[in-house]
């Protein structure tokens, strides 16, 4: 049987000297009893997967609203995806994968219901009481809102686990570390979970824009990245992506050369930059997880197409509109009547010292999809049981 020291020891043996180990952590910010045959980034992910925030993305928003189907990304998949493809970053680079996973899997947890227009929506209704971030609102599920054990809130996860959350840094997501040392890097397992998330939402959106038929296959293929998978793939120089198996053949190829050129650029990036300790990583000026130069410029065109031609298309556009609309309202609601609320929730809203919007916003951004839609309802449907 291994033991945790064990598997400490198997981190020293195998990972390379920039990558995090477990027993090498800054810690909890409340004090317990290490785990016999657990290591500490370990039971971080468990923590995270049996989180009530963690359940609830089966039913938040990825690009469509459930209701559209049940064959699209949510945020469920979306996190599994980045987690996975996290995995193979850090194995392939020598870096804790379980650290990685954790970062991973807790990166969307503070996300609200309908994607980033629910996000633009509670960041606007908040705006005179410090504003909404889905970033920030993750931080404070995993320190404070999560209610998991009777001597403290929060799940009390690792220094590095809260650190990657933190400075998980995209270009959806806004970076807030002033009490997480903003001047060292994050950890090369804090980067790649970046990347990771880069390369799951690109992948799969493209995916997704193609399965609903929004998006027109022959304009994909004219996109430089599809250029290279198809030429990869020795097909050419037109597929056919209407088929599903192709689509399959395509995307899967897709994920395989962005999770190469990320490894194969970061680590042509560490022996530049001479790396040789987690020390040296954390004080480097910048980012070393990266992508090649000529990749950056693909991912780029292919975000710029997504943009234009899938997230504002006619379809999903009037989708987040309803989405605004529903939520507005609901908070709306709420202020006026803070009765209509829960019974717990008037409690939390009676002591909270952050007030009344934030309980709402709190639990505006708690809800799924699903149950904001029959909320609605209740609220506004005279014929609707309460």
């Amino acid at each position: 049987m291994l033991s945790r020291s064990d598997l400490e020891q198997r981190e020293d043996q195998f990972l390379a000297p920039f990558a995090m180990r477990s027993s090498r952590s800054r810690g909890r910010h409340y004090a317990e009893t290490e785990h016999p045959y657990r290591t500490a980034y370990q039971r971080d992910r468990d923590r995270i997967i049996h989180t009530t925030a963690f359940r609830r993305l089966e039913y938040k928003t990825q690009v469509f609203v459930y209701s559209e189907g049940d064959h699209y990304r949510n945020r469920l998949t979306h996190s599994i995806e980045v987690a996975q493809i996290g995995r193979t970053l850090a194995r392939s680079l020598g870096c804790n994968e379980d650290l990685t996973e954790a970062i991973c899997l807790a990166h969307d947890l503070g996300h609200p219901p309908f994607g980033h227009v629910g996000e633009a929506t509670l960041n606007e209704l908040m705006q005179d009481y410090g504003g909404y971030d889905h970033q920030r609102q993750t931080y404070r599920i995993i320190t404070e809102l999560e209610q998991r054990y009777p001597d403290h809130p929060g799940l009390n996860l690792t220094y590095e686990v809260r650190e990657g959350v933190v400075k998980h840094d995209t270009a959806y997501d806004v970076v807030d570390a002033r009490n997480y040392c903003p001047h060292e890097r994050g950890t090369l397992e804090c980067q790649l979970s970046n990347l990771a998330d880069e390369i799951a939402y690109n992948t799969s959106d493209l995916d997704d824009g193609l399965r609903s038929g929004i998006l027109e296959p022959e304009a994909v293929c004219e996109l430089g990245i599809a250029r290279r998978v198809i030429e990869s793939l020795g097909e050419g120089p037109h597929i056919d992506l209407n088929d599903a198996m192709m689509r399959h053949r395509f995307i899967r190829r897709l994920v395989g050369l962005e999770v190469t050129d990320t490894i194969q650029a970061t680590h042509a990036n560490l022996a530049r930059a001479g790396v040789e300790t987690l020390e040296d990583l954390r004080a480097y000026p910048e980012n070393l997880a990266d992508y090649s130069a000529e990749m950056q410029a693909l991912n780029l065109e292919l975000k710029q197409y997504l943009f234009t031609n899938f997230y504002r298309h006619y379809r999903v556009v009037r989708m987040a509109t309803k989405a605004e609309r529903l939520l507005r309202r609901l908070f709306e609601a709420y202020m006026a009547q803070p009765l209509q609320l829960p019974t717990e929730t008037q409690r939390r809203a009676r002591e909270y010292e952050g007030g009344l919007p934030r309980v709402i916003c709190d639990y505006l951004a708690g809800m799924t999809d699903r149950y904001a839609m029959q909320e609605y309802r209740r609220l506004y449907d005279p014929e609707e049981r309460a």
